[in-house]
């Protein structure tokens, strides 16, 4: 089902809190820059539709592009558009998966941010002959901020993101930045969609706010301050959302894996074909993946059959989009490096360890996925060569026969964020929502240290979590 989240009311209050605390002490800039992104928008339009959005001119449906997609098909029109979010968020950073289907003269195929009107925002624009531009729109009169030469090719899907912090406005495609630029054009607004003379498939629009940048692996192997409430708030639950499905999904066809590793980048749509064969099935390290996914990745709609390796490898910011594995051999996923990686939907089973395994720094989004006979659906790596500060927002999954459902080092700072929580078939409550341990540097074991929410590292409350 697709998803959406609205942040909570007081989430639009959250600059001015911070900058209060910062300006009282010094201890608060930490604080800062410990921050961690939490999503407050997603639409995978997997629901069929594309309810919140608010259209302004051209031919806007739901479609079938291998998953959902909302597509614009008015080649005619010089300014279609679609909007959504709230026009009190500030710093934020949007990305969606882009498809430019053609170009007309004079055309362009975009993604908007910070949007007060329908005629002022900023906007990240793929135009014809692999040019991209970053772009400042003020009542229609367009200031180029920066400009770059990358492919624009039609009927390929790029991941286009605008980051909006204060003053500064960068344009990222695939994970690489193509512009950045300082601009006093609007500071808040909401998100959009436009093309101009031209069709285009957009998917997966995800809306973060907070710090993204993670700290130095030095600075982050000590024990140090750890992030407030107030510095890192957690995304409010959105009441549309479907709770994730319990039923295997039946592959389309078979997708021999002959040739080792299948390197991804841009989008990767496998159809719902079943990926099929890699490693032993085991708990060796060390096994090849079967997807190694380039910065700014997406894969989507792929099943993996067993043996499935050590599963996805995402190499920076990646999403994974109802992925399903059907017998995790070492780990479903690893996250090696970045700041923000997304899984949004699919579901795991048979790992008799863990699921997505986090190695590098930044945060590990997790929604609407469904788990069953695990170990743990996340841990953050407590014995890796870079002891990085970790984070995981956890909210609308189901999880039956799992024994953890999240595993952090609270001595490097390290937290857990759980909403929506559904655990099935545990009438005496043995899940563990929240394993705390301490870090050690690689080559020795990390000690368990407890488990539970505690307001510091763990945060849930008892309404967050269900027992069915």
């Amino acid at each position: 089902m697709g998803t959406r989240t609205l942040p909570h009311p007081w989430l639009r209050l959250l600059p001015l809190v911070i900058g209060a605390v910062i300006a009282v002490t010094a201890a608060s800039v930490v604080l800062g820059q410990n921050a961690f992104a939490a999503t407050v928008f997603s639409d995978d339009f997997e629901d069929g539709n594309a309810d919140g959005w608010s259209k302004s001119g051209g031919d806007w449906s739901v479609v079938t592009d291998g998953s959902k997609a909302l597509r614009q098909t008015k080649a005619t029109t010089d300014n279609a558009r679609q909007f959504a979010g709230s026009t009190s968020w500030t710093n934020y950073t949007v990305s969606a998966s882009v498809k430019p289907l053609s170009y007309g003269s004079g055309g362009f195929v975009a993604l908007l941010a910070r949007s007060t009107g329908s005629t002022t925002f900023f906007r990240l624009a793929l135009l014809p002959g692999n040019t991209v531009q970053l772009q400042a729109v003020n009542s229609g009169a367009v200031t180029v901020l920066g400009s770059a030469s990358r492919s624009t090719a039609t009927g390929t899907y790029y991941t286009l993101a605008i980051e909006a912090n204060g003053s500064t406005i960068r344009g990222l495609v695939n994970g690489a930045q193509v512009a950045s630029a300082s601009s006093s054009l609007t500071a808040t607004g909401r998100i959009g969609l436009q093309t101009a003379y031209s069709t285009a498939s957009y998917d997966t629009v995800v809306v973060t706010t907070g710090t993204t940048t993670p700290p130095s692996p030095s600075a982050s192997a000590t024990s140090g301050p750890t992030p407030s409430a107030s510095a890192s708030p957690r995304p409010s639950p959105s009441a549309s959302s479907s709770p994730p499905s319990t039923s295997w999904p039946t592959p389309t066809g078979q997708a021999p894996v002959n040739n080792g590793t299948i390197p991804v980048s841009g989008v990767f749509d496998g159809g719902m074909k079943r990926y099929c064969c890699i490693g032993d099935g085991g708990q060796g390290e060390s096994q090849d993946p079967v997807f190694e996914l380039a910065p700014g990745a997406t894969i989507k709609n792929v099943i993996l059959g067993a043996p499935a390796g050590d599963g996805i490898h995402c190499l920076g910011d990646c999403t994974i989009q109802n992925v399903w594995w059907e017998d995790v051999g070492e780990d479903a996923a690893t996250f090696l490096g970045g700041s923000n990686y997304y899984v949004i939907g699919g579901g795991a089973r048979h790992a008799s360890d863990k699921v997505f395994q986090h190695n590098g720094p930044g945060t590990v989004h997790i929604s609407g996925f469904y788990t069953e006979d695990i170990g743990k659906l996340y841990r953050a790596c407590g014995n890796c060569t870079n002891s990085y500060q970790r984070h995981v927002v956890i909210d609308n999954v189901r999880v039956t026969g799992t024994d953890i459902v999240a595993g952090i080092n609270t001595n490097w700072g390290d937290t857990a964020r759980f909403t929506r929580i559904t655990v099935l078939g545990d009438p005496s409550h043995s899940t563990i929502i929240c394993d705390k341990y301490k870090g050690v540097p690689k080559g020795s074991e990390p000690t368990h240290i407890g488990s539970g929410a505690d307001g510091v590292n763990c945060f849930y409350s008892t309404a967050d979590i269900t027992w069915q």
